[in-house]
């Protein structure tokens, strides 16, 4: 069962948390999540599954950036959500989807328990113009039944930027960060910060 807006709006701060939550992006069953003000993209030119691929930061300016096809680039919403008891999935809009924009790829499912803000895996079909803070993408929640195992990865959970994917972790249990790559005072370099 697809939660209404209504019960979205009364959900909030028990088992929902959408921060900061506008009451005017409320839909009859769903939620609008905006687009935060930065890109990622991967500088590889083909990517590893079990290691961190190098990536740049790309700022989306007031007056827009356009993507171009065939290059994933990886945004974030500007909302961090929190879902307890619920299942919640994000969807594009239809009106994205009429510009030949994807918002996910294949990751648009989430696990009850989720904490974060939201990884967009956008993909264009033919150049687009983007902005910072357009409604992008939208937020659904799923009632949940039986009992219950929260989401408690340690990749993705809590994230409070965008997550390239971490499926090294999983492929490579004893991976390590490089010394070499370690500034002093702690502070890593751009390329394993970026890795």
């Amino acid at each position: 069962m697809i939660l209404s807006g209504l019960e979205i709006q009364a959900q909030l701060g028990r088992n929902i948390i959408i921060e900061p939550f506008d009451p005017s992006r409320l839909n009859p069953n769903s939620y609008n999540l905006t687009l935060h003000d930065e890109l990622m993209v991967y500088e590889e030119i083909v990517l590893d599954m079990r290691k961190p691929n190098r990536h740049r930061r790309i700022r989306i300016p007031p007056d827009g950036l356009v993507l171009s096809p065939n290059q994933l680039y990886l945004g974030r919403t500007a909302e961090r959500t929190e879902t307890r008891n619920l299942v919640p999935m994000i969807e594009g809009r239809s009106s994205i989807g009429r510009l030949g924009l994807f918002v996910h790829v294949t990751a648009g499912f989430g696990d009850v328990g989720f904490c974060g803000y939201w990884t967009l895996e956008m993909f264009a079909v033919q150049p687009v113009r983007i902005y910072p803070g357009v409604a992008i993408c939208q937020i659904i929640y799923h009632d949940l039944r039986g009992p219950i195992t929260e989401y408690r990865s340690n990749k993705y959970q809590h994230n409070t930027d965008i997550q390239p994917s971490m499926l090294f972790k999983e492929l490579n249990p004893t991976w390590q960060q490089d010394p070499q790559k370690k500034l002093p005072f702690g502070w890593e370099s751009e390329t394993e910060d970026s890795a």
